[in-house]
């Protein structure tokens, strides 16, 4: 027969070291973040004829998937109609916890100067009840695993399909790509 095997702790706190090692990597991998626009709101609405200028509000529901926290800084997304670029949404610095969600209110201005070059359009989106808008906007910030800061980049595409009348989102399609710099 062959020799018996021992039992050892010694093994048993590496396999468990080990296991756990593989696991808190596995669950560190970065992760996209999930962006949503949950609602649009009509805060200012300025009649200059011809042109009408509009004010909103954007309310966005944010997912931050990771372990970790994130800081951002403030930036501009740009908000397009018909491939012209309508208006634009000011998003301000800020944080979020890790595997997190949080709901972002950001102002935005519609330019409706811009809007009066598509103003056949613009009447068959409104007769039909469907516009639709395209967003973009990158992200830049810091993650903070233990006590180095990683800084990111987040690029977010946004396709949204809108009631122009009562302003509700219909349909809405968003992609992000996250981007970490080592360094």
């Amino acid at each position: 027969m062959g020799k018996k095997a021992r039992w050892s702790w010694t093994s048993a706190l590496i396999g468990a070291a080990s296991a756990t090692a593989v696991t808190v990597l596995l669950s560190a991998k970065p992760k996209d973040p999930t962006f949503h626009l949950i609602s649009i709101g009509l805060t200012s609405f300025k009649l200059s004829l011809p042109v009408v200028d509009a004010e909103l509000l954007l309310t966005v529901h944010v997912t931050n998937p990771n372990i970790v926290p994130v800081h951002y800084s403030s930036t501009t997304m740009s908000i397009f109609y018909a491939g012209s670029l309508l208006g634009s949404a000011e998003v301000k610095a800020g944080s979020q916890p890790p595997r997190s969600c949080q709901l972002l209110h950001l102002p935005a201005r519609l330019d409706g100067l811009e809007l009066a070059h598509h103003v056949g359009k613009f009447f068959a989106d409104v007769a039909k009840r469907e516009m639709v808008l395209d967003a973009t906007v990158d992200v830049e910030g810091t993650a903070k695993v233990l006590w180095w800061d990683h800084k990111f980049k987040v690029h977010v595409d946004s396709h949204v399909t809108v009631d122009p009348v009562f302003l509700d989102v219909i349909d809405q399609e968003n992609r992000s790509q996250l981007e970490l710099f080592v360094v």
